[in-house]
């Protein structure tokens, strides 16, 4: 039986499939909405609707005991979920704990950067010594989901730099949350770039805090994964990471 689901609009699934399977051994379904990538140029109310259009049709087609939202712009939309749903979240209390500048940046994507969503939740937080910076990592995501960052590496570097040295550099920034499920495919050249700033992924946690709630006596593991999109592109993608799994086509109702 299914355990767990994992879905986002592409690549960005697997920085989250890889800590749970370090975590523990567990039958993971994932599934690539390619189709509707990228989540974060579309307006609240679309990402609203397939946030809960997705979960509906995983819970009727596949059953799962756990589901997880792999996308923290859909995560952002969501009001209110049951106990078996876990989304992925800016680690504020985290970084706040840590920053010793008491300056961070929260990487996320345009929809979710524009939009109120985001400050009512760094809101909820309660913080007032905190410089707190949002920077549109929309391009970055994009950069990910392209495959460039592992066929362009100087391509990555080069809009890294573009995008992330001035606003930095600018408020003393020392500890990033990496806001999109897509980023942490670039750490190795955030580190390499600005390798006095400490970055952030949510994965890490969520995968612990999953672990409770999956059978410990568990033997093996399993993945499924399953696209909106293109088998053949998403086929390519994941075949650089070695993950040669058979992929097989799924919509959302």
């Amino acid at each position: 039986m299914v355990k767990i689901a994992v879905f986002d609009s592409g690549l960005g699934s697997l920085s989250v499939i890889k800590p749970i399977q370090k975590q523990m051994k567990c039958d993971i379904i994932y599934f690539a909405d390619t189709k509707n990538f990228p989540y974060g140029k579309k307006s609240i109310k679309e990402l609203k609707s397939i946030t809960l259009k997705t979960i509906s049709t995983i819970q009727n087609s596949f059953a799962p005991k756990l589901i997880v939202i792999g996308s923290n712009t859909l995560s952002l939309t969501l009001d209110s979920h049951s106990n078996n749903i876990f989304t992925v979240l800016p680690p504020i209390n985290e970084a706040k704990a840590i920053s010793k500048s008491k300056s961070i940046a929260i990487l996320a994507t345009e929809s979710i950067v524009k939009s109120k969503l985001l400050d009512n939740y760094i809101k909820s937080f309660k913080i007032n010594n905190i410089q707190i910076t949002k920077i549109n990592a929309s391009a970055l995501v994009e950069l990910v989901e392209s495959g460039k960052f592992y066929s362009n590496p100087e391509l990555c570097k080069n809009m890294i730099k573009k995008i992330l040295s001035l606003p930095f550099i600018k408020n003393n920034v020392d500890v990033v949350t990496l806001s999109s499920t897509h980023l942490p495919f670039l750490l190795k050249f955030f580190k390499n770039i600005f390798p006095n700033i400490t970055f952030l992924d949510p994965a890490k946690s969520l995968a612990i805090n999953l672990k409770q709630h999956v059978d410990p006596s568990k033997k093996r593991s399993s993945l499924q994964i399953f696209t909106s999109g293109s088998i053949n592109s998403l086929g390519k993608k994941l075949s650089y990471m070695n993950i040669n799994n058979k992929i097989s086509k799924f919509s959302i109702q």
